[in-house]
């Protein structure tokens, strides 16, 4: 059976422009807040396949997404390369041993990691199951430099100041890190495809930290090396690329990938401009809209009014906030559904 979001994916026709949203299987919903209680903790929930199964497709089910995104963390990776990783409350994700030298990365094992991460595979095999046939179903992975900033920070951060340190004083310890994550990456999404997924995606969420030319020799580099590598060996999975926050870096950007996630304060008439030749664009409503219907239909009818009769996927430009009433988000899947029908 065909699935409305492949299709679009790959640049084919489709009834409607298909829609999800980044973090749909999250805090909004009260039936996701159940099973992470059972679970007893945010990392328990993603080791748990059979849990992260449920929640993956709660937002299928009840808010009436095109595409299932599997409930995982991009912070399981450096986790199982060998780093220690809590979530703490009122902190997030917080490593106790952050990177500081070339020794610390030798101690980094990518072969562990891929293999260590088999509840991921374990918990796509599962959704893969039970999701309805027209249905598609995303994995995704952080982009090297995001999972960087994070392994040298120890935790979520503001300033960059430790990471963007190591870029100008030590870029060759920063390459060696994100050379050795982007290794453990292959091997990882790779398995992802292996167990079923139909679409890959990875997130930069930490794009915005860098100046131009950082930007492009400390992270867009490695997602294009990994991309290449994912193309090259499975080239009928289509690729989402969504960094954040660079939309004066949009002249620049190449690569082989699919789709071009557009993030909310980025015009889509500025990446229609500079990339909708070039690729699938995704995006932008802007996240907070969905906490009023009235914003919901302006911030609907204005990304419709650009992109009406170009490629195009659905979705916020960035995350749904753990606030937005359930209605809301449901109001939203189904105005776009109904409103792009046969443009």
């Amino acid at each position: 059976m065909s699935k409305i979001f492949v299709d679009a994916c790959r640049g084919k026709k489709t009834p409607y422009t298909p829609v999800w949203m980044m973090r749909q299987a999250g805090r909004y919903l009260p039936e996701y807040m159940e099973v992470r209680a059972e679970a007893g903790d945010f990392l328990s929930l993603c080791k748990d396949p059979k849990k992260a199964c449920e929640v993956s497709l709660q937002p299928v089910d009840i808010v009436g997404v095109d595409a299932a995104i599997m409930f995982s963390d991009i912070l399981v990776v450096p986790l199982e390369m060998g780093m220690e990783l809590k979530f703490v409350k009122g902190e997030g994700p917080v490593f106790s041993n952050p990177i500081t030298s070339l020794e610390d990365v030798e101690k980094l094992d990518v072969q562990k990691a891929a293999n260590e991460l088999k509840y991921v595979y374990d918990t796509i095999k599962l959704i893969r199951g039970k999701l309805a046939a027209d249905k598609a179903l995303i994995g995704f992975c952080g982009a090297p430099w995001t999972l960087a900033t994070y392994m040298i920070e120890g935790q979520g951060t503001k300033t960059y100041n430790k990471v963007k340190k190591m870029i100008y004083t030590n870029p060759n310890l920063m390459h060696a890190l994100l050379a050795k994550v982007t290794e453990a990456l292959k091997l990882y999404m790779e398995n992802q495809i292996k167990s079923g997924i139909d679409v890959a995606m990875v997130f930069d969420s930490w794009a915005v930290a860098l100046e131009q030319s950082a930007y492009f020799e400390f992270s867009w580099k490695y997602i294009k090396e990994l991309t290449s590598f994912l193309k090259k060996n499975y080239p009928d999975t289509p690729i989402i690329v969504f960094p954040k926050g660079i939309s004066g870096y949009l002249d620049e950007i190449d690569g082989e990938f699919d789709v071009f996630g557009v993030d909310w304060s980025t015009p889509m008439e500025l990446a229609k401009e500079k990339l909708g030749d070039k690729y699938i664009l995704q995006g932008n409503m802007e996240p907070t809209r969905l906490y009023d219907k009235k914003a919901i239909d302006e911030g609907v009818d204005r990304v419709i009014k650009v992109m009406k009769n170009e490629r195009h996927i659905f979705n916020l430009g960035h995350g749904i906030l753990p606030d937005v009433p359930v209605e809301n988000a449901k109001y939203f899947i189904k105005t776009v559904q109904e409103k792009t029908k046969n443009l």
